[in-house]
């Protein structure tokens, strides 16, 4: 971030719309949507960082984007945070590094890098929301990724079942009441639809 070429190569990059083309909510995102609709679905933690979850639909207040997103850049300097686009618009403007409009600061995307804490009101949030599930359901997860992956057995020892919805085995598997070792976009609403 101190590196004033590679941030304008980033901005480049991004203002460039690589990063979103064609991305789309897929079924399994719509499959959660369907479950907040029902009065089922209380708090959805995701790892994503692509905004597709609020592109489909899940309410601001039941999502923590535990690592950020793309779709917001943050102040380095102040925390102020706007609309990624906003920015991206100044990239195309001709502003090569487009600073904090507030206070002049450095602007990122609002994702969790490499070295950086994780929002611990995000990161209590979801501990919270384990502790009081009736159920766990873990999708698409590796499950290895701390410590957001703590989710898993603090529900199981809160008394929650866990349902793991994932291709892949994860470390949890035994513990889970029940896996779907299958691809979300196809399980997800079928599960949903029970």
């Amino acid at each position: 971030m101190s590196d004033p070429e590679l941030r304008k190569r980033n901005w480049q990059r991004l203002a460039e719309g690589s990063m979103w083309e064609g991305k789309e909510p897929n079924p399994g995102h719509r499959a959660l949507v369907e479950l907040e609709r029902q009065g089922k679905l209380h708090t959805l933690i995701t790892q994503n960082v692509d905004g597709l979850h609020r592109a489909a639909g899940t309410s601001e207040d039941r999502l923590v984007e535990i690592h950020g997103t793309t779709s917001k850049v943050r102040c380095l300097d102040c925390g102020d945070t706007a609309p990624m686009e906003y920015a991206l618009e100044r990239v195309r403007a001709g502003e090569a590094d487009p600073p904090c409009r507030i206070c002049g600061g450095i602007l990122k995307s609002a994702t969790i890098s490499f070295g950086q804490n994780l929002v611990m009101a995000d990161l209590h949030r979801s501990e919270q929301a384990a502790m009081a599930c009736d159920v766990l359901l873990a999708v698409g997860s590796t499950l290895t990724v701390y410590p957001i992956a703590n989710v898993v057995p603090i529900a199981h020892q809160a008394g929650a079942p866990v349902v793991i919805v994932n291709a892949e085995p994860t470390p949890f598997d035994g513990l889970a009441a029940a896996v779907v070792p299958a691809s979300i976009s196809e399980a997800l609403p079928l599960i949903v639809a029970a």
